[in-house]
């Protein structure tokens, strides 16, 4: 006897749309797949038309826009963040990523979304530690993540290492060819995610597998020797190097001005408060963890070039034992991307916490993020709070030897496609990248012109220096 409501006729059960779920339908069914569309996509955007770069003549001069850039930072730390970005033309890329968006606002788009870095250059790819104790590698700095064009993200990256290329002495045909072989990788990878089931593209490409993948076999020394020094980067042993014993039986920061500097009482209660909020942004099984902690100290600490302006502090925690765990609580400023997604029509999610949206776009990206990984809000300002010396290691693309650049930018290119296939449908993006090295090229041509705009523009910051137009602190 045929149970009741069973199906009988060997067709699919008929059930009603779930909100947040993709209605079935077979492949084909109806509507193009997103492989068609992005196919469809060339006829609309030819994929040769990346190469280009149309320079507008509202385009900022270099030191109009990093004046602008240093608005809303503590102007006595500015000098710091101007000395660091005048080092190289590659260091100016890194803290201008505000005015290469204003140049590719003004690029061929496809109009394909993806939660993107927004800040994808070289350097800002490296090794940190999982739950585990593992190592990871991959994208780790999300300052100016929004949902974009996935586009900005690789001609930044593209950018990058051909200037990175031409600092570590690399001839200019190697540095084309790093950026040719990131947009490859890049587009080789997406292919692959593409093809694979769903959840088994979601975490593909185990970092074991990432060299050979890649084919960056010539890497495996400097990545070796990166995670050997990563796996000592740790709260401890910075505590050890920057900390002192208190008459309490505590411990305390040792300021190391300008880097490292103590702050008022009144500051650090407000830090020290913020954890309390800070903790409500984590999921709960990390409650106990922190809860087996106290805060001892916190203490202002400078960071990198696009960050240096920026509050950003440490907060010493200590255990049961006296071991450390140390807690950075960054500034999270608007993303520097957004007036210029505006400009290109991208409408973009509205924010209520910059830290949010840091924090938020980080785990889209990445396929394992910090465990206390959280924002909160001091004196009225968004911030993002993280784990500090979390066994981070990065490799340095500029101090790369000549004939590893180009395995680095497969490598990256990979990582790049992975962290964009978590928001972006892998599919619609391969199909529009296709496969023939079309866009590589086109990607290598705009990176190179663009390195050399980058170059043009960092000679015009360091005439300004040199004039007194610009305060620059260097050595810091």
């Amino acid at each position: 006897m045929t149970e009741v409501g069973a199906r009988v006729d060997g067709a699919a059960r008929r059930l009603p749309p779930v909100r947040g779920f993709t209605e079935w339908r077979r492949e084909g069914a109806e509507s193009a797949s997103p492989k068609d569309q992005g196919k469809a996509l060339r006829e609309l955007v030819p994929r040769a038309t990346h190469a280009g770069l149309d320079l507008d003549a509202g385009r900022p001069d270099a030191v109009t826009a990093v004046e602008e850039s240093n608005q809303g930072r503590i102007p006595e730390l500015t000098p710091i963040r101007v000395g660091r970005m005048a080092a190289t033309p590659f260091a100016f890329l890194r803290g201008s990523a505000g005015l290469m968006a204003h140049d590719l606002a003004r690029t061929p788009m496809t109009r394909i979304r993806a939660q993107i870095c927004g800040d994808a250059h070289a350097a800002n790819f490296g090794l940190y530690g999982d739950a585990r104790g593992g190592l990871v590698i991959d994208l780790n700095d999300f300052d100016e993540t929004v949902h974009g064009p996935w586009e900005w993200d690789l001609k930044r990256l593209a950018a990058s290492l051909v200037l990175a290329g031409r600092e570590a002495g690399a001839d200019e045909d190697m540095c084309r060819k790093a950026a040719h072989d990131a947009a490859g990788s890049y587009r080789r990878t997406m292919r692959l995610l593409a093809k694979l089931p769903v959840l088994d593209a979601w975490n593909a490409i185990a970092d074991e597998e990432l060299v050979s993948h890649t084919d960056a076999h010539d890497l495996l020394g400097t990545l070796e020797r990166v995670s050997e020094k990563a796996r000592a980067n740790t709260s401890g042993r910075f505590a050890a190097k920057s900390t002192e014993a208190t008459e309490d039986g505590g411990r305390r920061f040792v300021g190391a001005p300008p880097v490292l500097r103590r702050i008022p009482d009144a500051e650090a209660a407000a830090v020290a408060r913020s954890l309390e909020p800070y903790v409500a942004t984590l999921s709960e099984d990390r409650h106990p963890l922190l809860s087996r902690h106290a805060v001892h100290d916190v203490a202002f600490r400078v960071v990198g070039t696009g960050s240096v302006g920026t509050r950003s502090y440490v907060v010493l925690l200590l255990d049961h034992r006296g071991e450390p765990l140390i807690l950075q609580v960054k500034e999270a400023r608007a993303s520097a991307l957004l007036p210029h997604l505006l400009t290109a029509g991208f409408e973009t999610p509205a924010v209520d916490h910059e830290g949010r949206r840091v924090v938020l776009g980080q785990k889209r990206m990445q396929v394992v993020s910090d465990i206390l990984l959280g924002w909160t809000t001091v004196d009225g300002r968004p911030f993002q709070v993280r784990q500090f010396r979390n066994r981070k290691g990065s490799v340095d693309p500029a101090a790369l030897a000549a004939d590893q650049i180009d395995d680095y930018g497969r490598m990256t290119g990979a990582l790049l496609a992975r962290a964009h296939s978590h928001s972006a449908d892998p599919r619609l993006i391969a199909g529009y990248c296709g496969k023939n090295d079309e866009l590589d090229e086109a990607i290598a041509d705009f990176a190179v012109t663009y390195a050399d705009r980058t170059e043009a523009d960092h000679a015009d910051l360091l005439t300004a220096v040199r004039a007194g137009r610009i305060a620059a602190e260097t050595g810091v």
